[in-house]
Protein backbone atom coordinates (compact mmCIF):
# COMPACT_ATOMS: atom_id res chain seq x y z
CA UNK A 1 0.00 0.00 0.00
CA UNK A 2 1.34 3.37 -0.97
CA UNK A 3 2.37 5.27 2.09
CA UNK A 4 0.44 8.93 2.26
CA UNK A 5 2.72 12.27 2.44
CA UNK A 6 1.64 15.22 4.30
CA UNK A 7 0.99 16.81 0.87
CA UNK A 8 -2.00 14.30 0.30
CA UNK A 9 -3.24 13.94 4.35
CA UNK A 10 -6.95 14.77 4.65
CA UNK A 11 -6.50 17.86 6.57
CA UNK A 12 -4.15 19.68 3.96
CA UNK A 13 -5.64 18.65 1.03
CA UNK A 14 -9.50 19.16 2.51
CA UNK A 15 -9.06 22.27 4.74
CA UNK A 16 -4.91 24.39 4.70
CA UNK A 17 -4.96 24.48 1.15
CA UNK A 18 -8.43 25.29 0.54
CA UNK A 19 -8.31 28.05 3.29
CA UNK A 20 -4.71 29.68 1.95
CA UNK A 21 -6.40 29.38 -1.48
CA UNK A 22 -9.34 31.24 -0.61
CA UNK A 23 -7.43 33.65 1.92
CA UNK A 24 -5.07 35.01 -0.55
CA UNK A 25 -7.38 35.44 -3.34
CA UNK A 26 -9.66 37.26 -0.83
CA UNK A 27 -6.56 39.55 0.46
CA UNK A 28 -5.34 40.40 -2.75
CA UNK A 29 -8.98 41.61 -4.27
CA UNK A 30 -9.47 43.46 -0.74
CA UNK A 31 -5.58 44.87 -1.28
CA UNK A 32 -5.97 46.07 -4.93
CA UNK A 33 -9.40 47.73 -4.58
CA UNK A 34 -9.11 49.20 -1.74
CA UNK A 35 -12.59 48.94 -0.80
CA UNK A 36 -12.29 49.09 2.87
CA UNK A 37 -9.95 52.09 2.38
CA UNK A 38 -6.30 53.10 2.18
CA UNK A 39 -3.41 51.29 4.31
CA UNK A 40 -6.18 48.85 6.04
CA UNK A 41 -3.99 45.78 5.46
CA UNK A 42 -4.85 44.12 9.36
CA UNK A 43 -9.33 44.83 8.17
CA UNK A 44 -8.43 43.26 4.86
CA UNK A 45 -6.43 39.91 6.66
CA UNK A 46 -9.60 39.80 9.24
CA UNK A 47 -11.98 39.59 6.76
CA UNK A 48 -9.87 37.57 4.59
CA UNK A 49 -9.22 35.08 7.66
CA UNK A 50 -13.19 34.78 8.19
CA UNK A 51 -14.30 34.16 4.50
CA UNK A 52 -11.32 31.46 4.39
CA UNK A 53 -12.58 29.71 7.23
CA UNK A 54 -16.54 30.32 6.32
CA UNK A 55 -14.97 28.60 2.73
CA UNK A 56 -13.23 26.14 4.77
CA UNK A 57 -16.53 24.66 6.76
CA UNK A 58 -18.86 24.50 3.56
CA UNK A 59 -18.30 21.42 1.72
CA UNK A 60 -20.21 22.27 -1.69
CA UNK A 61 -18.52 25.33 -3.04
CA UNK A 62 -14.86 23.45 -1.95
CA UNK A 63 -15.47 21.11 -4.44
CA UNK A 64 -16.40 23.56 -7.03
CA UNK A 65 -13.35 25.28 -6.39
CA UNK A 66 -10.94 22.17 -6.19
CA UNK A 67 -12.99 20.94 -9.84
CA UNK A 68 -12.11 24.59 -11.13
CA UNK A 69 -8.11 24.29 -9.89
CA UNK A 70 -8.35 21.23 -11.51
CA UNK A 71 -9.66 22.24 -14.68
CA UNK A 72 -7.15 24.83 -14.62
CA UNK A 73 -4.09 23.21 -14.09
CA UNK A 74 -5.30 20.36 -17.17
CA UNK A 75 -5.80 23.24 -19.20
CA UNK A 76 -2.49 25.27 -18.90
CA UNK A 77 -0.68 21.90 -19.43
CA UNK A 78 -2.76 21.23 -22.68
CA UNK A 79 -2.19 24.70 -24.05
CA UNK A 80 1.61 24.10 -23.16
CA UNK A 81 1.72 20.90 -25.06
CA UNK A 82 0.29 22.80 -27.97
CA UNK A 83 1.99 26.21 -27.71
CA UNK A 84 5.68 23.78 -27.66
CA UNK A 85 4.61 21.56 -30.54
CA UNK A 86 3.40 25.22 -32.62
CA UNK A 87 6.53 26.59 -31.44
CA UNK A 88 9.04 24.40 -33.43
CA UNK A 89 7.12 25.76 -36.50
CA UNK A 90 5.83 28.91 -36.18
CA UNK A 91 9.25 30.76 -35.18
CA UNK A 92 10.49 33.21 -37.06
CA UNK A 93 13.66 33.68 -34.48
CA UNK A 94 17.10 33.29 -36.18
CA UNK A 95 18.14 32.00 -39.20
CA UNK A 96 17.78 28.95 -41.46
CA UNK A 97 14.38 27.80 -42.96
CA UNK A 98 11.75 30.34 -43.36
CA UNK A 99 8.15 28.97 -42.90
CA UNK A 100 6.17 29.38 -45.46
CA UNK A 101 2.72 31.37 -43.60
CA UNK A 102 0.57 27.93 -45.41
CA UNK A 103 2.70 25.71 -43.86
CA UNK A 104 2.99 27.50 -40.16
CA UNK A 105 -1.35 27.38 -40.69
CA UNK A 106 -1.20 23.38 -41.33
CA UNK A 107 1.56 22.71 -39.21
CA UNK A 108 -0.96 24.84 -36.29
CA UNK A 109 -4.07 22.80 -37.34
CA UNK A 110 -2.31 19.30 -37.09
CA UNK A 111 -1.07 20.77 -33.99
CA UNK A 112 -4.42 21.37 -32.78
CA UNK A 113 -5.79 17.99 -33.60
CA UNK A 114 -2.94 16.08 -32.32
CA UNK A 115 -3.28 18.22 -28.54
CA UNK A 116 -6.97 16.93 -28.74
CA UNK A 117 -6.03 13.68 -30.06
CA UNK A 118 -3.31 13.82 -26.93
CA UNK A 119 -5.71 14.84 -24.93
CA UNK A 120 -8.79 12.30 -25.47
CA UNK A 121 -6.18 10.04 -25.37
CA UNK A 122 -4.78 11.22 -21.96
CA UNK A 123 -8.63 11.16 -20.18
CA UNK A 124 -9.10 7.72 -20.93
CA UNK A 125 -12.33 8.61 -23.22
CA UNK A 126 -10.93 8.02 -26.20
CA UNK A 127 -12.97 4.55 -26.19
CA UNK A 128 -16.29 6.76 -25.81
CA UNK A 129 -15.59 9.23 -28.66
CA UNK A 130 -14.61 6.74 -30.92
CA UNK A 131 -18.14 4.94 -30.43
CA UNK A 132 -19.96 7.93 -30.29
CA UNK A 133 -18.72 9.37 -34.05
CA UNK A 134 -17.92 5.89 -35.37
CA UNK A 135 -20.31 3.05 -34.42
CA UNK A 136 -24.07 5.16 -34.01
CA UNK A 137 -26.72 4.42 -37.01
CA UNK A 138 -26.09 8.61 -37.80
CA UNK A 139 -22.31 8.45 -37.83
CA UNK A 140 -22.02 7.11 -41.50
CA UNK A 141 -24.09 9.56 -42.92
CA UNK A 142 -22.55 12.43 -40.40
CA UNK A 143 -19.24 11.31 -42.77
CA UNK A 144 -20.31 11.47 -45.64
CA UNK A 145 -21.44 14.61 -45.05
CA UNK A 146 -18.38 15.89 -43.81
CA UNK A 147 -15.96 14.36 -47.14
CA UNK A 148 -18.56 16.22 -48.87
CA UNK A 149 -18.27 19.39 -47.65
CA UNK A 150 -14.52 18.99 -47.65
CA UNK A 151 -14.35 18.51 -51.20
CA UNK A 152 -16.49 21.35 -52.09
CA UNK A 153 -14.70 23.73 -49.79
CA UNK A 154 -11.20 22.33 -51.64
CA UNK A 155 -12.64 22.88 -54.61
CA UNK A 156 -14.00 26.47 -53.95
CA UNK A 157 -10.98 27.21 -52.57
CA UNK A 158 -8.81 25.91 -55.79
CA UNK A 159 -11.19 27.71 -57.74
CA UNK A 160 -11.06 30.80 -56.47
CA UNK A 161 -7.20 30.79 -56.28
CA UNK A 162 -6.90 29.85 -59.68
CA UNK A 163 -9.31 32.67 -60.95
CA UNK A 164 -7.74 35.79 -58.72
CA UNK A 165 -4.32 34.99 -60.29
CA UNK A 166 -4.58 35.19 -63.69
Amino acid sequence: MAEVTILQHYIFTEFILPFLLMFALVFAILEKTKILGEDKKQVDAILALVIGLIFVSAIYPKQVVNDLILFLTISIVVVLVFLMIYGFVASDKGEGLKVEKWMMWTFGILAGIGTIAATIWATGTSFFVIDMLFYQPWSNKLWTNVAFVVVVVVAMTLVLKSGTSS
